[in-house]
């Protein structure tokens, strides 16, 4: 149900931010813009249910397994385009995202359930927050890295989900990591919406969730306790460099914006 939430999103996000005007900002002004678009905002109500699905998974779930069932997402929203709007893929795009969705297989099949460590209070937010506070000023200075600085923002979203997760109502309404998570979701947002209006929403959302599988897994095994299947140690590793060649061979040929405007004509 995550997936398909998230997929439904990430068609109606991009249909919107086509077709807003364009205008100097890393992201927040467009973000502002359209919030008075009930397409993108329909669209920001199935990512918001795509999240709460994948929130509940977090408590029981290691964090490579939740990412790359919400990852697959981006496969589906592209069928969803090309059937019902007519977007155009290239060749290389469907063999990439096949190549990125068998390293998501390999991350699926090597997860084993485990309940996260506790992570202390401070350290944890410091660098969570120093990295949620990097995420726009780098966005404005690189536009063409907000893809990327999406996903940075949206593993913070992960990790902090993962920790808080399963906690009783009023400790998670009134524990700090909720509150930055929420802040890191609006960065997050504001660098997708940017991105889906600058390119090929394939290209930018299969960047944006390898980027958040990628540092979501390796924080979580690394500090957060989440468990390996005995034996399929290797599989993360190949499942990772999948992902991460995936990414490399989309940035380097992303369509232009043009591809993902629906076959009617641009607006």
């Amino acid at each position: 149900m995550s997936t398909v939430l998230y997929g439904l999103g990430i068609v109606a996000q991009t249909v919107a931010a086509r077709r807003a005007d364009d205008r100097p900002g890393a992201g927040v002004g467009l973000l502002a813009r359209l919030a008075s678009d009930r397409l993108y905002l329909l669209g920001f109500a199935g990512q918001a249910g795509g999240f709460g699905f994948a929130f509940l998974s977090r408590e029981h779930l290691p964090l490579y397994l939740v990412q790359a069932g919400s990852s697959c997402a981006v496969g589906l929203a592209t069928v969803i385009g090309v059937v019902l709007l007519g977007w155009r893929i290239r060749r290389v795009e469907v063999a990439v995202l096949a190549v990125m969705a068998c390293g998501l297989l390999l991350l699926t099949g090597a997860a084993a359930p485990s309940s996260a460590r506790e992570l202390p209070l401070l350290p944890s937010l410091a660098v969570l927050g120093l990295l949620t506070l990097a995420v726009l000023p780098l966005a404005r200075a690189l536009k063409s890295a907000t893809p990327v600085l999406a996903g940075v923002a949206f593993a913070v979203v992960a990790v902090a989900a993962r920790t808080v997760a399963g906690k009783p109502l009023p400790e998670l309404v009134s524990h700090p990591l909720t509150w930055l998570m929420v802040i890191a979701a609006f960065a997050g947002q504001a660098c997708l919406a940017a991105s889906l209006q600058r390119g090929s929403a394939t290209s930018a959302v299969a960047s944006m969730d390898a980027t958040t599988v990628v540092i979501s897994s390796v924080a979580g095994l690394a500090v957060m306790g989440d468990r390996i299947a005995p034996g399929r140690e290797w599989w993360v590793v190949l499942g990772i460099l999948l992902v991460v060649g995936g990414v490399l061979v989309l940035g380097a040929t992303a369509a232009p914006a043009r591809r993902l405007v629906p076959a009617g004509g641009e607006r």
